[in-house]
């Protein structure tokens, strides 16, 4: 098998983790992430696209450590620890949103003055460039790195239930479903994440921070180790500015795990609107023995603007997918729970057959492939991996149940009763009432949506004059398949 893994290409660099482990929604990531900072020595990074002092972080534990409220947490820390250095990284656009919802600027602009706990507003990129990528360090030694931004409308568990008391916006608001993931682990990968938000600190305040050297384990209580001495790429995505040169591993590494799936591709994601990725996909699709390809997304995007531009733009996509989907391996899907509303799927990930597991920040969309700021993390098994390839593929079992309100071992008989076609499982699994998943419909566009449809305003794959430059990897690795 072929190593989609290449540092310089489809990663920035490859760094061993003694331990990993998926995190899917938020109620579980505020918790342990809560449980991670409260073993903090040194220091704590946290580089996001938005952050909001508000939220509760155990909103359903009524017997929470206090404070739990996540301004007040982080004060309460830098308070009981002299030596504990707190340095938070937001996108600088992102505060105009934070105080339009009605977040108290309080914290923000103590903070933004404070000895102990710094903030700063990163304004290193392009105009109207996001800063999305999304992690959380302790101590140089445990790292979270994914989708889930520590701001409102996130926490859910994974029932995603109709109602649930602890789904609310500080200001009492019953908030909708939200599915997201992100990841966790430690030892050479967690320094390696915490050597990527120093530069992006760097990057945005142009000051220089020293790595940490700390004995002491901060891996959270309450978090399972799934995979132990496991290699993890991480590969990111960052738009030419200044002296710093395009970054495109991201946008390499998913073309990359496109190319290498070979009986199924599992992708969630918050958007379908990458015409490259969408071609991609399109000629896997016409080959007679290429993957199945399920895609699992929100029913429409979060906004009247994003509904207007990236659901046409994802009409586009679907068009030119099915077109070539002649062998009917190809489905696109949201989930409903059971009062059948639409849950919001704001993860960001992908699974190729067995093998491969990719997780972060970035979307298919054009800006998380060359415009934004993003961080995702890779695994993949070799052919003598047995034990890895297991764990990668529970990954996916798990996901499905969780969608389609089934347990592991209902999965596991239904992938045997379909000679593993994921399709199959879909169908034989999926209820037409309840939780579970309902098609995302082709329809036609209306005239103003074609006018926005793949707009390069709110979507721009590329800085003005950046142009797409063909990987080396791809044609050398991949010149074979259709993808290249």
């Amino acid at each position: 098998m072929t190593s989609i893994l290449s540092e310089g290409e489809s990663c920035w660099r490859v760094a061993r983790a003694d331990r990993f482990s998926v995190i899917i929604d938020a109620a579980d990531f505020f918790r342990l992430a809560k449980q991670s900072m409260l073993k903090a020595k040194r220091s704590i990074y946290m580089i996001g696209w938005d952050f909001d002092t508000r939220i509760r972080l155990e909103p359903d534990n009524e017997n929470a450590q206090k404070p739990d409220k996540l301004g007040r947490f982080l004060n309460s820390l830098a308070k009981d620890n002299a030596d504990l250095d707190i340095r938070i990284l937001k996108w600088d656009i992102g505060l105009i949103a934070s105080i339009t919802r009605g977040e108290t600027p309080f914290y923000l602009l103590r903070w933004i003055f404070n000895k102990r706990i710094h903030l700063k507003l990163d304004g290193a990129h392009p105009s109207l460039a996001a800063h999305h990528m999304k992690l959380l360090v302790i101590d140089d030694q445990v790292a979270f790195c994914g989708g889930i931004d520590m701001t409102i409308c996130r926490w859910d568990t994974r029932e995603h239930l109709e109602y649930h008391p602890a789904r609310r916006s500080p200001r009492g608001k019953e908030e909708a479903p939200w599915h997201d993931a992100t990841s966790c682990c430690s030892g050479p990968a967690a320094a390696a994440l915490a050597e990527l938000a120093r530069n992006r600190w760097q990057m945005a305040t142009e000051e220089k921070l020293e790595p940490q050297t700390v004995d002491s384990d901060a891996w959270p209580d309450d978090l399972a180790v799934e995979y132990r001495e496991i290699d993890v790429g991480i590969a990111r995505t960052a738009p030419e500015y200044q002296d710093r040169k395009q970054i495109a591993e991201i946008e390499t590494a998913t073309l990359a795990i496109i190319a290498a799936a070979k009986e199924s591709l599992y992708i969630e994601s918050q958007y379908f609107a990458s015409r490259r990725i969408a071609r991609a996909i399109a000629k896997r699709l016409e080959e007679p023995d290429g993957p199945e390809i399920v895609i699992i997304n929100p029913e429409t995007a979060d906004g009247w603007l994003e509904a207007k531009t990236m659901d046409s733009a994802r009409i586009r996509m679907m068009k030119l997918v099915r077109e070539a989907d002649r062998h009917d391996r190809f489905r696109i899907f949201y989930p409903v729970n059971e009062a059948e509303t639409s849950i919001y799927v704001h993860a960001k990930l992908m699974i190729a057959d067995d093998r491969i597991l990719k997780i972060g920040s970035a979307n298919l969309n054009n800006r998380s492939m060359g415009y934004d700021t993003e961080c995702d993390v890779i695994i993949e098994a070799g052919e003598d991996q047995a034990e890895l390839r297991q764990s990668i593929l529970r990954e996916r079992q798990g996901l499905l149940a969780e969608h389609l309100a089934r347990t592991p071992e209902e999965i596991e008989e239904a992938l045997r009763a379909t000679n593993g076609s994921l399709i199959g499982l879909i169908d034989r699994l999926n209820r037409d009432h309840g939780r579970g998943l309902r098609p995302i419909e082709m329809r036609e566009l209306t005239a103003d949506e074609e006018m926005v449809a793949e707009s390069d305003v709110t979507d721009p794959e590329r800085p003005a004059g950046v142009d797409y430059s063909p990987s080396h990897f791809l044609r050398r690795k991949f010149r074979r398949k259709a993808v290249v």
